[in-house]
């Protein structure tokens, strides 16, 4: 745990009042990709959807996933190098400058010996650095309004799905004004905290986040990726990161793993459904919805009786 997180932390258990930490996983929860591109999102509308049109929307996604990975966070150098989150590789960092450093000439290969190890840990935390300034230092206005243009598309063919999605986020955390400086930042007051847990590769899942606009509320020291390690494990490491008795945690995704792995931590699991009718799905799920599941584990607060 760095120190900022420990600091902030701090201010949290002492500030008074339950925190409710809320455990994601990604796809088919608070992003559609893999049902668009294998058509079970628009099969579930039985005939209502034109499922070509989502298969297409979805490539277009991967198209901009993959040379987003590949162009500007070193995906073609380190695919086969994945981490269950960026700071894994912290000890091995000198945490020397790297402003100049040419990361195409450092021979990097597989981290197999500590030097390389170092050199991983250089890109993940160039990786980090470009997480939190956001798309824009590195694409045009041009690709951005590409971008822009195709989360609004999606959004519009999953009947709000990414919106509504965003929107619990927002709901549950106190957002600052965006700046010159780069993007809309939370309110490190915030009482809650969101944490990503996903069966993704770890930098293609950091850019999914950027490109369908979760960056805000999903900070790069939050998104895990389970793919070695499995989800139980990434959730007994954010339970040692928050182990204090005021932290509550509930899970939301649509996968048995997550399932799984919730109940062996004994906390409360919300299934998401992309059936049309349910209201375990986005638009349909809320803060106030997920606060009856915290209740059921953990009792009332005045914390629960405030989500809207």
């Amino acid at each position: 745990m760095n120190d900022n997180t420990s600091q902030k932390l701090g201010t949290l258990v002492s500030d008074g009042g339950p925190v409710n930490v809320y455990v994601w996983d990604m796809d088919e929860t608070l992003i559609l990709l893999r049902s668009l591109l294998n058509g079970t999102y628009a099969e579930s509308f039985n005939g209502s959807k034109d499922v070509k049109r989502g298969v297409e929307i979805g490539r277009m996604w991967e198209k901009h996933i993959l040379k987003i990975c590949d162009d500007f966070f070193f995906y073609e150098q380190i695919e086969e190098c994945n981490e269950p989150f960026l700071d894994s590789l912290r000890q091995y960092d000198d945490r020397k400058d790297l402003s100049l450093y040419d990361f195409k000439q450092d021979d990097f290969s597989t981290p197999t010996d500590d030097l390389n190890k170092r050199k991983l840990a250089y890109r993940h935390r160039a990786v980090a650095h470009k997480y939190e300034k956001g798309l824009c230092p590195f694409l045009d206005s041009e690709s951005m309004n590409v971008l822009d243009e195709l989360y609004n598309v999606t959004d519009e063919y999953t009947e709000r799905w990414l919106s509504s999605a965003r929107a619990f986020l927002e709901q549950c955390s106190c957002v600052k004004e965006e700046s010159s400086d780069g993007p809309s930042a939370i309110d490190q007051s915030s009482q809650d905290i969101h944490i990503l847990v996903t069966s993704g590769a770890l930098i293609p899942s950091l850019v999914k986040c950027l490109l369908f606009r979760l960056d805000t509320f999903l900070r790069h020291e939050n998104v895990y990726s389970s793919i070695d390690v499995g989800k139980l494990q990434c959730f007994k490491w954010i339970k040692e990161r928050f182990n204090h008795p005021k932290f509550r945690f509930c899970v939301i995704g649509d996968g048995w793993e997550e399932c799984a792995a919730a109940q062996a931590m004994q906390w409360p699991f919300v299934k998401i459904d992309l059936q049309p009718d349910s209201s375990h799905r986005f638009p349909g799920v809320t803060p106030k919805t997920v606060s009856y599941y915290f209740a059921a584990v953990y009792g009332n607060s005045d914390a629960d009786s405030s989500k809207e």
